[in-house]
């Protein structure tokens, strides 16, 4: 039997089993169906055994999915190198209207082989635990803004109306214990909405402390101060850009970053003609949220508040000087787009991009400094 030097093993991943395929190094060689497999570690290991026997090197690939990187670190454990893809990014043909197991198995193995595939970036074990801690207090804040959603869109269809300026604060919380509506029906499901917002409050504080008590012992810990050198980026902003975007250092340029996160403007030219459209809005929507929050900080003149020099405290003075020549440039970007009559999300939008690149370079900083 022809023993090849490297075999590229495409992987289709469900919940039950896993579709293998495999392409031999060479254009020319075709690509060949293995079959399903279970998805526990000896099922692996076997597949393993089974494929070492046809060649040297064995390279996997599969897509990212609910099944996780699981997959992906076993068989890093075991000596063999592993690629997850972007399945956004995995080229298909217009006319194909065909899709099962097996093909795109087959598929990935293929492209894997001819360099089609766009890696991503996976995580270790505790950067992704406190990825998922980061996502569940996002969630939960979810959950109470809703909550409070639905508490005033019952109040507006009784026409029971707050007078006083501010919502959720402590005078409103005062008067909504007051409020009593015109049914004893209506009255209980007031309460039960009352008790969902307690609730649900209660259950973001839980995960912020538990946050606020991990992260000081986590390998990117630095990256969360760094960040928070930052207007308009506090902890909660620092860890999820940490959690979410992991070492910066392996972006070349903060290009590539902006491109990362979606916020390049589309582009469809031909010829001599060049139109810019939209954002493309790809890559990671937690982290481009965060950074269009932390632009609205911008439209205000360049100041060190007490705030930002408390949690500039310890920092190196690069990473300062950073913080501080963002503020200046990200400013009078700003304004120079509203004087040119820009769309104000426009603006921020372009803030947020620039902004992208200022995170980055305070990567580079704080993880050489570590």
């Amino acid at each position: 039997m022809k023993k090849y030097s490297r075999l590229y093993v495409g992987m289709d991943t469900e919940k039950e089993k896993i579709s293998v395929a495999y392409a031999p190094e060479g254009r020319d060689s075709g690509v060949e169906f293995v079959g399903p497999i279970g998805t526990r570690k000896k099922d692996i290991s076997g597949l393993i055994r089974r494929l070492k026997s046809k060649a040297e090197e064995l390279v996997f690939v599969y897509e990212a999915g609910p099944c996780g990187y699981g997959l992906c670190r076993t068989i890093r454990s075991l000596g063999h190198e592993c690629d997850v893809v972007a399945p956004s990014l995995t080229p298909r043909k217009p006319g194909e209207r065909v899709k099962t197991n097996r093909r795109d198995a087959m598929k990935l193995a293929r492209q894997m082989r001819s360099g089609d595939l766009t890696s991503i970036y996976v995580p270790s074990v505790e950067d992704e635990a406190i990825r998922d801690l980061c996502r569940g207090r996002d969630d939960a804040m979810r959950d109470l803004r809703a909550s409070k959603q639905r508490v005033k869109a019952l109040l507006l269809r009784l026409d029971i109306r707050y007078k006083g300026k501010e919502s959720w604060s402590k005078s409103y919380l005062g008067w909504l214990s007051e409020v009593r509506c015109p049914t004893a029906a209506q009255q209980i499901v007031f309460q039960e909405q009352l008790h969902a917002i307690t609730e649900r409050a209660a259950r973001v504080e839980r995960l912020e402390t538990e946050l606020r008590e991990m992260v000081p012992g986590w390998r990117l810990n630095p990256l969360v101060r760094g960040y928070q050198a930052l207007r308009g980026i506090q902890f909660i902003g620092a860890v999820t850009l940490a959690s979410e975007l992991g070492d910066l250092r392996r972006f070349s340029k903060a290009r590539q970053v902006m491109g990362f996160v979606g916020l390049t403007p589309s582009e469809h030219s031909t010829g001599t003609k060049r139109r810019l459209g939209a954002i493309t809005k790809m890559g990671n929507v937690r982290v481009r949220r965060i950074l269009i929050e932390a632009s609205q900080a911008y439209r205000w003149i360049p100041k060190m508040s007490r705030e930002i020099q408390e949690r500039q405290e310890g920092l190196p003075q690069a990473v300062r000087d950073i913080g501080w020549k963002a503020q200046i440039r990200l400013c009078k970007r700003y304004r120079r787009l509203m004087s040119m009559r820009k769309h104000h999300n426009v603006a921020m939008t372009a803030v947020a991009r620039e902004l992208s690149a200022f995170v980055w370079s305070i990567s580079k900083e704080m993880m050489e400094a570590a």
